[in-house]
């Protein structure tokens, strides 16, 4: 991969090849990029503005449970209130949980807080994010054939 580019533009990149469907063509190349960022974000937090999207796209793309951590609101429980106004940051959240197995307690708390928000928030979003946050909502990432999701989202602009 680019050794140049920064972490966030390599995880997006990755999830783009992942959504043609081509990562099969390049899995060496995507795990040793995606263990690279990890070790380097916990390093030095390199990561850029779209701080939870880019947490729960590594998740989605390296599945390490304990990265969402750091959204916990340890005093009230569940997670932190301000995450809320971070759309695609919600959205990436959401599509990120569903990748969850029976017994990850948090990621069933992050799916329940990811959702409800979402639902409140996508009728007061501009086209084109409130058309890709409700696509989100209705047909998740992971619970869908790659293939058809494929083809609903190449008709949404690009948010």
């Amino acid at each position: 991969m680019v050794a140049a580019a920064k972490p966030s533009q390599l995880l997006k990149f990755i999830d783009a090849v992942q959504r043609l469907g081509l990562a099969y063509h390049f899995e060496g190349e995507i795990e040793e990029t995606i263990q690279q960022i990890y070790c380097s974000f916990h390093d030095n937090n390199d990561m850029d503005d779209d701080y939870l999207y880019n947490i729960a796209l590594q998740f989605r793309l390296h599945g390490q449970q304990r990265i969402f951590d750091k959204f916990k609101d340890h005093e009230k429980g569940g997670l932190k209130e301000a995450l809320i106004t971070d759309v695609q940051g919600m959205l990436g959240l959401y599509e990120t949980v569903h990748l969850r197995v029976h017994g990850e307690d948090i990621l069933e708390e992050e799916l329940a807080f990811s959702t409800t928000h979402l639902k409140a928030m996508v009728e007061h979003l501009e086209y084109p994010l409130a058309a890709h946050v409700a696509h989100g909502l209705k047909w998740p990432m992971r619970k869908v054939l790659e293939r058809l999701n494929q083809l609903k989202p190449s008709s949404l602009p690009q948010v």
